[in-house]
Formats: structure tokens, C-alpha cells, sequence
């Protein structure tokens, strides 16, 4: 009888210091909560000229997908738009750089990429533009410098084009898709068709080894005394394999079949083209040299030898060409 005297007595008072902390939690939770700026702290807007408060956070598109942005520092903004099929992971060298530098730095994940959502619909280029007009707007960023890689270029060329230049300040075209990519009667030197739906069957059969495989090209590994990264590897197919197939596979047409040029004919702030010469991706004759003769106040600057990863492989001089830019 003692023991099991012993045993409940203990229990009980266990009892009622688990109610009492319990009872302390919610109040502090509540009290927490009445704090100024303490509710929806995630989805609230910066003040003006700051930044998110949360380091990022998800804007709404006007369909209502949540597109997932980060936010860092504080200063004149950059903001970059990401290649495919990666997510705004693919900028972390340059972001790390710029935001030790003193600037903001704002990088958004596209729908059908990374953490944004992955609908079904609005996989195309307007809906892109818009979605990064979203991010601009929710944060109301202004002055800002936009910076594309790739597809990513041609976001920032037709975020231009259609939203205006009322946010931008100037502009950074890395590898960057534009004017346009496939062979057609106004880009006879473009690449055929039949390069896309190859893209588009290794996506459907078998994304995850597609991913792998690109990387080779994509970071000029298969070039004579290249140094293989398999960090760079895994990280890419770690990005890619973050989105949504669906998404991925329609983004193909939207950085093969646009046609930027009448984009770039609406850029009028000074732009920053930066492109490989070995880029085996988007080749520079068609595309850099191409917008470089269409945009008023471009110039562009050839990366000798540079794969279309670029940023990743040339990180000391990608960086120090955008803080220059920036200055300039």
C-alpha cells in the first residue's frame, strides 16, 4: 500500500505542474501575439524601404499560387530570376556577396520551381512576369537592379515589357535566352526544333537522369581539363528535382519559343549582358550578341571560355562585374 501510496502522490503534483505550464505557454503565446507586428509576421509586407522581416516569405499571384521569395539585407535591391529547372538556390554565391557588400538582395523561386507553387496552369511566360511583378509589388521594391540567368533572362526582358520600368533602375542579362531560341522565320539561325522536344522527352522519361546529364553541358564539364564539381551536380539535380514536372516541362517551350525582341526593344535603362563564349546551352552568336545590338543602352561582355553555368563556375568574376555595375 505504501508504494502505491508513494507512486500517486507524485504523480498529481506532476499533474498540476503540467496544467500550470501549460496555462503559462498560452498566455505568453497570447501576450506574444497582441505584439505589434507579432500576427501573419510571415506574410506581412516590409515597411517601405526595408526588408521582409522574416529574411523571405511567399508573395500572392494574382490566380492565388504562393510564390516563394528570399529577402536579405538591406540597401539598393538586386533581384534575380533563376534559370531552368533550378530555384533561386542557384544565385547563393552572388546573393552572399552582394548582401555582405551592403546591398539587398531579393531572389523568388518561379511558379512550377523550388518552394512556389506548383499549378497546373499559367506555365507560360506572361504569367512569369507577372508572378515576379508580384514579388516586386509585395515588397515594394524600388530602383531596383533586375538580374536574369537563362530563362530568368528572358523573365526580366518581358517583365520590362510589360510592367515597365517604374521598379528598375538597371538590368543584367546572364546566358540569357533572348531575343529568342528556336529556328524560325524571324530567327533563322536559331536552333531547330527538334533540340526542345528532345528536352521535353528526356524531361518526360526520365527527369531525374535528364537532370544528371544536363549538368555536364549545362557547366562545360565535358571540355579538356574541366575540373568535375559534384557538389555543383547534386546541387542542381537537388534544385531541379524540387519542382513540379508539370511546370518544368511546359517552362521548355517558354525559353525556347518566345520571341524577346520586342522586350528588348522596350529595355531603355542600362543593361548588363554577360555570356560564355563556350556556352553550349544557349549559344552567344544567336542570343548576347544578338540583344546586345537590339537593347538602347546594353553592353555586353564575353566570357572567355565560360560554360552556360557561368555563375556558378566564374563566381569571383560574375561577382565582381555586378558589384561594378551596380556602382557604376
Amino acid at each position: 500500500m505504501s508504494t502505491d501510496h508513494n507512486s500517486t502522490v507524485p504523480l498529481s503534483a506532476a499533474r498540476r505542474r503540467l496544467l500550470s505550464a501549460s496555462a503559462g505557454v498560452a498566455g505568453a503565446m497570447a501576450a506574444m501575439a497582441s505584439l505589434p507586428g507579432s500576427a501573419d509576421a510571415k506574410s506581412a509586407p516590409p515597411a517601405h524601404g526595408g526588408h521582409h522581416p522574416q529574411g523571405g516569405g511567399f508573395a500572392k499571384a494574382k490566380d492565388g499560387t504562393q510564390i516563394y521569395f528570399k529577402d536579405w539585407g538591406t540597401g539598393t535591391p538586386v533581384v534575380f530570376s533563376h534559370g531552368w529547372p533550378l530555384s533561386a538556390d542557384a544565385w547563393d554565391p552572388q546573393m552572399l556577396f552582394l548582401v555582405n557588400q551592403g546591398y539587398r538582395v531579393i531572389a523568388h523561386d518561379r511558379r512550377g520551381h523550388g518552394r512556389s507553387g506548383q499549378p497546373s496552369q499559367g506555365n507560360d511566360m506572361d504569367t512569369y512576369a507577372d508572378d515576379l511583378a508580384a514579388v516586386l509589388d509585395t515588397l515594394d521594391v524600388k530602383g531596383a537592379m533586375l538580374v536574369g540567368h537563362s530563362t530568368g533572362g528572358g523573365e526580366v526582358a518581358h517583365y520590362i515589357g510589360r510592367h515597365g520600368e517604374a521598379r528598375v533602375a538597371k538590368a543584367v542579362l546572364i546566358g540569357a535566352v533572348p531575343p529568342q531560341m528556336v529556328k524560325s522565320a524571324n530567327n533563322p539561325n536559331g536552333l531547330d526544333m527538334s533540340v526542345f522536344d528532345g528536352i521535353r522527352a528526356g524531361v518526360a522519361a526520365n527527369r531525374s537522369q535528364f537532370y544528371l546529364d544536363l549538368t555536364t553541358p549545362f557547366y562545360g564539364f565535358n571540355r579538356p581539363n574541366a575540373k568535375v564539381s559534384q557538389g555543383l551536380v547534386q546541387d542542381f539535380w537537388r534544385q531541379g528535382m524540387a519542382g513540379s514536372i508539370k511546370g518544368q516541362y511546359e517552362c521548355i517551350k517558354q525559353f525556347s519559343e518566345v520571341d524577346y525582341t520586342d522586350d528588348l526593344k522596350k529595355i531603355s535603362v542600362p543593361t548588363l549582358i554577360l555570356h560564355g563564349d563556350d556556352d553550349q546551352i544557349v549559344p552567344i552568336d544567336d542570343s548576347a550578341k544578338l540583344s546586345a545590338k537590339i537593347v538602347k543602352n546594353a553592353t555586353l561582355k564575353v566570357y572567355a571560355g565560360a560554360p552556360h553555368g557561368m555563375c556558378s563556375t566564374h563566381v569571383d568574376q560574375v561577382n565582381a562585374d555586378l558589384l561594378a555595375f551596380l556602382k557604376g
